[in-house]
């Protein structure tokens, strides 16, 4: 009798240790709090996310802009006697490059800390502020020691942005959506190059008996900065939790849409297991190798370099303007093709094969042959799209609040070790040839291409790794990642999980890992995109 009864015995789907789930999001208390009146149409969903786009995303843009209109001053005021002004030699103006990237190396683990535990938006306005008060200081220094320290300074403050920009990118939008809105706020570093050039262009013919032409820069570029800064403390909002310019019912629309994502949206909570599983975490060190291979010396020595080609200074700033749209138009270019094939992998690798041949032109080719060398220089801006990409692919395959600003961290940390150890590579010793610092370089745009095809065969791996869990825990093997569709594919696609009696019912907040503010490698559910 007793046998007969066990076998009638229903066994009980496997569950995780608690320690796993752990946690829950503000996301997680917002929806709660509206019961089951979450779900939304089509139309709903794409009027909320024209209102992000018309206001979150406008304000990263011009962040993002400032910022490396900033860091970039150096550049610009470099061929306008820099170094003969401020009394620099030998390897000192390299090192007012490196020290920036030094600074915001050393700052990321505190960055990543505040992004955790502090309002996204007031720490990117406030950081935009400080930075931009840091640059106007500079205009009054004159020497080496006080220029070199307030570019320290200037690194720590936009130490913030780049981590900044994903976490707000993470948080507001899909995953299928952040490749696009990555790609859009990173090729402001193209628009960067025309409009610092065009300004450098008019402020360079500026005479002062006060001020030298470079200190003429720093101060307008830094009060700029300064007042861009308080449109962000007043316009920029939190989280989309917190959006007081959206309706309640935008709100839950905005949070609900992201559950997809799988990845959390805001915790608070610093939660040390996620700092460690960052570490040991293999495809965090794949994108860091991959960041510091493509980060080089040459956004700080191109003017130097182009300069070198025997054109004069202000012939220099105007060909920086056609090098900015080349940038802008193969990051938006690069970032739409990753979108549209889903294979981020494939288009870095496909990417790195133009810098590296713009390299092989300017080491090879002889200095008389201006135009094939300007070329050439110009196929190497087209290292820019990498950037963006193994940002945005970063942050779609990380989940967890924690891990996703540690693993951010970690990736900007490769970004300025390799800006920290780039402009050593060059020397104004090198002048006019450049060879070492070409040479290094073009090994570099080497790696990242072979590493970038790589890594899917090892997210691949992951995925089948998920997969068995989810065949373990009674789960279906193979789910629909939603994340990376739209609205329309979701209710028109015949591949959505099926469950038991026909339909799909959306996951209530107990059932979904969304909004556990657990890990990809403890979500099961976790679809990695290559």
């Amino acid at each position: 009798m007793s046998s007969a009864a066990g076998a009638d015995e229903i066994t009980p789907v496997a569950q995780r240790p608690a320690t796993t789930r752990r946690g829950k999001e503000k996301a997680a208390e917002f929806l709660a709090t509206h019961g089951d009146d979450t779900s939304f149409s089509y139309e709903e969903e794409k009027a909320v996310l024209r209102r992000i786009d018309f206001r979150v995303l406008p304000l990263l843009l011009g962040a993002y802009f400032f910022q490396q209109l900033d860091k970039s001053s150096l550049s610009y005021v470099s061929i306008f006697g820099l170094a003969d002004d401020a009394h620099l030699v030998g390897t000192q103006y390299s090192w007012l490059g490196s020290i920036l990237y030094l600074a915001q190396l050393v700052m990321q683990p505190l960055a990543a800390f505040i992004l955790v535990k502090l309002p996204n938006g007031k720490v990117i306005g406030s950081a935009v502020l400080l930075w931009g008060s840091a640059l106007a200081i500079m205009s009054s220094c004159t020497n080496f020691s006080s220029l070199l320290g307030l570019r320290f300074v200037l690194g720590s403050f936009e130490a913030m942005i780049a981590p900044s920009c994903v976490a707000v990118t993470q948080m507001w939008w899909r995953r299928g959506e952040q490749t696009m809105r990555t790609s859009y706020w990173n090729a402001m570093n193209g628009i960067t190059s025309i409009v610092g050039s065009l300004f450098t262009y008019g402020l360079g013919r500026i005479e002062s008996q006060v001020l030298h032409k470079y200190q003429i820069i720093f101060l307008f570029c830094g009060l700029l900065t300064v007042v861009y800064a308080i449109v962000v403390l007043i316009l920029m909002p939190d989280s989309p939790m917190e959006a007081k310019y959206m309706t309640e019912r935008e709100r839950v629309v905005a949070v609900e849409r992201i559950r997809a994502n799988q990845m959390g949206v805001s915790s608070g909570e610093w939660r040390w297991d996620h700092v460690i599983e960052t570490f040991l975490d293999l495809k965090t060190w794949c994108w860091f190798v991959a960041i510091v291979a493509i980060s080089g010396g040459i956004s700080t020595f191109g003017n130097l370099i182009v300069k070198s080609f025997g054109y004069s200074s202000f012939e220099t700033i105007l060909f920086n303007i056609p090098f900015g749209a080349i940038q802008f138009i193969v990051i938006i270019g690069t970032g739409w093709i990753a979108t549209k094939i889903q294979r981020k992998g494939l288009v870095i690798a496909g990417t790195s094969v133009l810098p590296a041949v713009g390299a092989i032109i300017m080491l090879t080719v002889p200095r008389e042959q201006k135009g094939v060398l300007l070329f050439g220089y110009y196929l190497v801006s087209c290292l820019a799209a990498i950037t963006p990409l193994i940002y945005a692919w970063q942050a779609q395959n990380t989940a967890g609040d924690t891990k996703k600003k540690c693993t951010s961290g970690m990736v900007f940390v490769g970004m300025c070790t390799g800006n920290v150890i780039g402009p050593l590579l060059y020397s104004t010793d090198q002048a006019p040839l450049y060879r070492p610092g070409l040479i290094s370089n073009l090994i570099m745009f080497v790696v990242v291409g072979v590493l970038s095809a790589l890594i899917p065969f090892y997210l691949m791996f992951l995925n089948r790794k998920h997969a068995n869990k989810r065949e373990e825990l009674g789960k279906n093997a193979q789910i629909v990642d939603e994340s990376m569709m739209n609205k329309d594919d979701i209710v028109g696609s015949k591949a959505v999980e099926i469950e038991e009696g026909g339909s799909r019912p959306q996951r209530t907040l107990e059932e979904d890992n969304a909004l556990r503010d657990m890990t990809d490698l403890e979500n099961e559910d976790f679809i990695y995109v290559y």
